[in-house]
C-alpha cells in the first residue's frame, strides 16, 4: 500500500471486462427477439387519448398531471442529487462498499426515490385511460 491506495487487480477488470461483454450480448439479443412499443406514425389529424410520452418519461407527465407547479420539486431533487457530493456533511469514503455507514440516509432517499419513481410510470403507463383519468 502507497499514500493510502491500494493497487488494483487486473483478476478483477478481467471480471468486469467479461460482464460487460455478456450484458452487451444478453441486450443485443433482447433486442433482436422483443420489438420496440412503437405507435403508428404521427397523423396530426388524430390526436391519441391519452396523449403519452416516452416511458422513461411517464412519471414526470404524472406527477405534472397533479399540478403544473409540480415539476419545480422535481427539479430541485435533480439539482439535490446533481450536487450531492459536494453537500456539506457528506463523509468522505475511502472504501467502496453497499450502503456505508456514513451514507445510510443517502442510499436510503436514493432507493425510495428509485422506487417512488418506478411506481409512478407504472401507474402512467398502464392505468391512466382517456383524459388522463385512473382506469383500473
Amino acid at each position: 500500500m502507497k499514500n493510502g491506495f491500494i493497487k488494483s487487480s487486473p483478476h478483477f477488470f478481467k471480471l468486469i471486462t467479461r460482464s460487460m461483454y455478456g450484458f452487451v450480448v444478453i441486450l443485443l439479443l433482447l433486442a433482436t427477439f422483443i420489438t420496440a412499443p412503437l405507435q403508428m406514425q404521427a397523423n396530426p389529424a388524430v390526436t391519441p387519448n391519452p396523449a403519452k410520452s416516452a416511458w422513461f418519461l411517464l412519471w414526470i407527465q404524472e406527477v405534472v398531471s397533479w399540478s403544473r407547479l409540480m415539476i419545480y420539486p422535481v427539479m430541485l431533487l435533480g439539482c439535490l442529487f446533481l450536487f450531492l457530493p459536494w453537500l456539506p456533511g457528506s463523509v468522505r469514503i475511502h472504501r467502496a462498499s453497499w450502503f456505508p455507514r456514513g451514507q445510510r440516509i443517502v442510499s436510503a432517499a436514493t432507493i425510495f426515490l428509485a422506487g417512488a419513481i418506478l411506481i409512478l410510470t407504472v401507474i402512467a403507463l398502464f392505468f391512466r385511460g382517456s383524459n388522463w383519468s385512473l382506469a383500473f
